[in-house]
C-alpha cells in the first residue's frame, strides 16, 4: 500500500473519532500492530486490552465484531447473538469493501457505511483499551463504554 493511502486511512479515523466526540488520540507506533499480540507488546499492555476490529459475514452481511485481543471469536456464539444461521470470517476483499481498511489496520470507526457492531464484554474489565487507527502502525486509546457509544455497538460475550 502506498504512503498517501495509509495516511488517508488514518486521517479518516481521526476525523471520525473527532466527529463522534471520542477522547483518545490516534498515535503512531514504531513497530507494526497487525496482530493483537504485536500491538500489546508495542504498547506494553495485556493482549486482552487490544480491541480487535474483525469483520464476519452473518448470513452474507458484514458485521463488525470488536473482540478482546485475548479471545478468539466463537462463531457459534456469535451466530446466536446475531440470530443468524451462518457466520463466516470475511476475506481481505470483504474487509476492505465493508470498512475501507486493510486487515491489520481495521478501525472500529470511519467505515463507508454504518456496520452492525458487537463489542466483546471481556473488554469491559479494563479501564483502557486500544484499537487500530486505520493502519497497522496506528492505534488509539478508548474504553469499553466509549467503544459501545462510538460504534452504536451491542454488548455480548463472543470469545473463547
Amino acid at each position: 500500500m502506498s504512503q498517501p493511502t495509509e495516511q488517508q486511512s488514518v486521517i479518516k479515523v481521526r476525523e471520525a473519532l473527532a466527529r463522534l466526540g471520542a477522547k483518545g488520540e490516534v498515535r503512531a507506533l514504531d513497530d507494526s500492530a497487525r496482530t493483537a499480540k504485536e500491538a500489546a507488546e508495542a504498547l506494553g499492555i495485556e493482549v486482552g486490552q487490544i480491541a480487535s476490529s474483525l469483520i464476519f459475514l452473518a448470513d452474507g452481511a458484514p458485521v463488525l465484531v470488536i473482540a478482546s485481543g485475548g479471545h478468539r471469536v466463537d462463531t457459534v456464539q456469535l451466530a446466536a447473538v446475531l440470530e443468524v444461521s451462518e457466520i463466516a470470517k470475511a476475506n481481505a476483499d470483504d474487509v476492505r469493501a465493508a470498512t475501507g481498511f486493510a486487515i491489520g489496520g481495521v478501525a472500529p470507526v470511519g467505515h463507508p457505511e454504518p456496520l452492525r457492531a458487537i463489542v466483546d464484554v471481556a473488554l469491559s474489565q479494563y479501564d483502557e483499551v486500544w484499537a487500530a487507527g486505520g493502519h497497522p502502525h496506528y492505534v488509539f486509546p478508548t474504553n469499553y463504554d466509549e467503544l459501545l457509544r462510538i460504534t452504536s455497538g451491542e454488548a455480548a460475550e463472543v470469545g473463547l
